[in-house]
């Protein structure tokens, strides 16, 4: 082990990772294709980076990770560690650690001895060992738990054992595969801010792998958000929330999730106008919203509006009155489900109000914060016309 391995510290720009062209299709017994679970994505992940991968089952985030990490062979593309390509190097060779969602401790070893397991097999001296396994404990608050068992433990101080035992061989690149997942919702939010700031704290980059939404924004420097085998969006979380480039995006982040309406722009009176379809709700667009969708003039869009901007207000001319069908009182906030004819609305209403089901709710929505989709790509639309050659 290096002296800088012994000292906690880690090299500087060694950890950042580059994947090409990144393919995973898994075939049947007599080798024929069955299906393409990652297909062909490139990622850049710099040095000391916190890195989440979010989406739905089977959208191929596990499956990245696995490839990164070794333990699945990859089908075609490269995938670079530190500047070196590791497509053929064992797990063990690529400076990687990597921490499960089962915490996979050894149950007949103490907490000292899980921690210290790998260091043994490096051929770690003792006193090196106690040494490292003492401050990665204080680290973690682990020094009380070093004599006990995993089965003495609660699931909390498991996964904290799980990150030690990855801390402690001082990798180039943490790989987490959903280690949350069968953790309360209390502790969920107690291990989230302890890996933030072990983030923080050992500035080695962190490869997340998660299917909550929610947990992806709280800890992500940047996160890439999957569908079926494709990146969907690479971004920071108020980008990713404020700037979603489709509509999966617009749709997977946020919650409650983003109000998506399908429907035509027209032009009534001289106005252009937002209508929905299936004799839905209209509105009377803004100069600048008119400006925007003028190329989709009776064509198909889809409006986007974030619940936070759903107003209740008597006296915009695109008050439409709703009924309140479920209230969720937040303390803070409330999260409104209203219903207008064969409309719906979800509204996030700020302030200590006490709503009940069955009440009105004069509705606003603010326009100028929309969000306009093309149906057909799902895509953004821009002030720039938007091109097949654009990236997502």
């Amino acid at each position: 082990m290096s002296a800088a391995a012994s000292q906690g510290l880690r090299t500087p720009g060694d950890g950042s990772v580059r994947i090409r062209n990144l393919t995973k299709t898994y075939h049947n017994e007599f080798g024929h294709a069955m299906t393409t679970a990652v297909k062909g994505i490139d990622l850049e992940i710099q040095d000391g980076e916190f890195m989440v991968l979010v989406g739905p089952s089977g959208c191929g985030k596990s499956t990245t990770l696995r490839m990164i990490a070794g333990l699945e062979q990859i089908s075609g593309g490269t995938i670079e560690i530190g500047g070196k390509v590791v497509n053929q190097l064992e797990p063990k060779d690529r400076g990687i650690a990597m921490v499960f969602q089962n915490y996979a401790l050894y149950p007949h070893m103490t907490v000292f001895d899980n921690l210290a397991f790998g260091l043994k097999l490096a051929g770690v001296n003792k006193e090196e060992i106690r040494a490292t396994v003492g401050r990665v404990a204080a680290t973690l608050g682990l020094e009380t738990l070093l004599d006990r068992k995993p089965q003495a433990l609660s699931g909390g101080q498991r996964q904290r054992v799980a990150l030690g035992r990855a801390i402690v061989r001082n990798p180039k690149v943490f790989l987490f595969d959903e280690p949350l997942s069968n953790l309360d919702a209390k502790m969920r939010v107690q291990m989230r801010a302890e890996i933030s700031r072990l983030h923080t704290q050992l500035k080695t980059t962190m490869i997340y792998v998660t299917h909550d939404q929610g947990e992806a924004m709280t800890l992500g420097d940047r996160i890439c958000v999957m569908r079926d085998g494709v990146i969907m969006q690479v971004a920071d979380p108020l980008t990713l929330y404020r700037q979603p480039q489709n509509l999966f995006v617009a749709g997977f982040i946020g919650s409650p999730p983003m109000n998506l309406m399908a429907g035509k722009i027209q032009r009534r009176d001289g106005k252009t106008m937002f209508v929905q379809n299936d004799e839905g709700l209209s509105f009377t667009l803004s100069t600048s919203a008119a400006q925007l969708t003028s190329r989709y003039i009776e064509k198909d869009l889809v409006l986007g509006i974030r619940p936070e901007h759903v107003k209740a207000t008597t006296d915009s001319p695109n008050t439409i009155p709703f009924t309140i069908e479920v209230a969720e009182q937040m303390g803070a906030e409330s999260i409104l489900y209203l219903k207008s004819g064969p409309s719906t609305l979800i509204a996030r209403v700020f302030g200590e109000n006490l709503y009940k089901s069955g009440d009105n709710f004069p509705a606003d929505i603010n326009l100028d914060s929309a969000h306009w989709f093309d149906p057909q790509s799902e895509r953004v639309i821009n002030e720039t016309p938007l091109t097949l050659t654009d990236n997502p």
